[in-house]
């Protein structure tokens, strides 16, 4: 990464919230970029208007031959651009590889890096974090998993001395990262097709994650998560600052509402440091704030200055986002395709419209998630009034033998006689009038999942 001049950073699949977020980076920070995807989307166009030479489609001919050639895990050995990139003996990074580079290559150059890791909150707790650090005036660097809605973006190269980003615990690349902070906000079981023996072989990474970084690295740690308790049982010779609503290091008290913001005193060792609003709501979000807050504070910034820019933030892009409202219709994009994260959800949908009608509109994403976690799923929805149940997103996989997304409409169903369960099966684009049939004034309609069901609140915004 030395040689700007000589080296071009060819992206396979450059389209993706996260792939893009690294080209991006790059581009600022004065790098040759090209990539390609199989369509364009706004992050596609987004590092096009950056400067990027990018294409439609895979194709050997796309890769320049003098390339660092970056795939994620979804790359398969058959992608003609990966395969020419071997044949060429071209370096390949996973994309891990290069946020390895990038944070190690800030941290030598201007200071030190903040890392967001756990099973939920990541996206959100990183992109807190940036945002509030850019509206103190510190000029953050950053890159994170969706688009911070009040700056615009999923990346950004900066002159200041933080670097934030959060650290994927899916297949395992956490292990190469060295932050000076890293805060982890949860740990539950997920991503079974990787950690095939669930939670043991979880908390295994995070141990190993922990016993690679320097002592002088602060450890953040939400104490409210059973698996988060666990890890430190295991660590006992690690020093962990610990932040929950009681009994910890960071504490947030006195939580309450104030002119439609959520509020809570931020403490420290039982001393009160200061007040922060926030206008997210739901008691996730209080303690995503809450490891923001502790994490700042640890990483040497005032957060007494800091904490007066968190009541501005509006959210990320996917995270409980409103789509539109219209016909008396609200409809919010979430990104929650967890139990939990489904949980948290709907809880904080029922708080903030406690006279509207809860619709939950689910997308399963990932045969294997819907299939370990069938149980836990099946009780992830009680706070929803009605549900409706779309085809599995198969995110790369094949399908398994187990459960069905129709099946586990008729096993809600079982469960929850009184509510109003259905299933609609087919593709986003053939289903959107259908849904909207279903619907009616006063609803807030919520989309949960992963995969392409984003792209359904909008096309039924403009049915209604």
């Amino acid at each position: 990464m030395e040689d700007k001049k000589r080296k071009n950073f060819h992206f396979i699949a450059i389209g993706g919230v996260g792939m893009s977020g690294l080209a991006k980076y790059l581009l600022e920070e004065g790098y040759s970029v090209s990539g390609s995807d199989l369509y364009a989307s706004k992050y596609f166009n987004q590092v096009k208007d950056l400067g990027a030479k990018v294409f439609i489609g895979h194709n050997e001919a796309n890769l320049p031959e003098n390339s660092i050639v970056v795939a994620s895990s979804a790359i398969k050995e058959s992608n003609p651009e990966l395969k020419k990139a071997k044949s060429l003996g071209l370096k390949v990074l996973h994309r891990s590889d290069l946020l390895k580079f990038i944070a190690e290559n800030f941290q030598k150059e201007k200071g030190k890096f903040i890392g967001f890791s756990g099973t939920h909150g990541k996206t959100t707790t990183s992109g807190l974090s940036a945002y509030v650090m850019e509206k103190a005036g510190l000029s953050p660097s950053f890159v994170v998993g969706g688009i911070v809605l009040d700056i615009g973006t999923n990346a950004k190269s900066s002159d200041g001395k933080y670097f934030t980003a959060e650290l994927d615990e899916s297949d395992g690349t956490i292990l190469k990262y060295s932050p000076d902070v890293i805060v982890i906000n949860n740990i539950e079981v997920d991503h079974i097709d990787f950690y095939k023996d669930g939670m043991d072989s979880l908390l295994s990474t995070f141990t190993t994650f922990l016993s690679n970084l320097p002592s002088e690295a602060k450890i953040v740690i939400n104490k409210d998560c059973n698996g988060n308790v666990e890890l430190m049982k295991r660590n006992p010779n690690k020093h962990f600052i610990t932040y929950g609503f009681k009994d910890a290091t960071y504490t947030a008290q006195n939580q309450g509402f104030i002119d439609g913001k959520t509020s809570f005193g931020l403490y420290k060792n039982g001393e009160f440091i200061t007040e922060i609003l926030l206008s997210i709501h739901g008691k996730h979000n209080i303690c995503n704030a809450l490891a923001v807050a502790a994490a700042l504070n640890e990483a040497g910034i005032d957060i007494k200055e800091a904490a007066k820019y968190f009541k501005d933030f509006t959210g990320m892009g996917q995270r409980y986002q409103q789509i539109a409202d219209v016909k008396g219709i609200k409809i919010i994009d979430d990104y929650a395709h967890h139990p939990s994260e489904i949980k948290a959800t709907l809880d904080c949908a029922r708080t903030c419209n406690p006279k509207s009608r809860i619709v939950a509109i689910f997308q399963p994403h990932r045969y294997t998630r819907l299939h370990g976690l069938y149980d836990e799923f099946l009780k992830a929805f009680n706070d929803a009034d009605k549900v409706i149940v779309l085809d599995t997103y198969a995110a790369s996989e094949e399908p398994i033998g187990g459960h069905t997304s129709e099946e586990f409409s008729k096993d809600l169903k079982k469960n929850f006689p009184e509510k109003s369960v259905i299933y609609i099966g087919g593709k986003i684009s053939d289903i959107t009038n259908k849904v909207a049939t279903e619907l009616k004034k006063n609803d807030t309609a919520i989309t949960l999942g992963a995969g392409d069901i984003t792209k359904l609140g909008k096309a039924v915004a403009e049915i209604l």
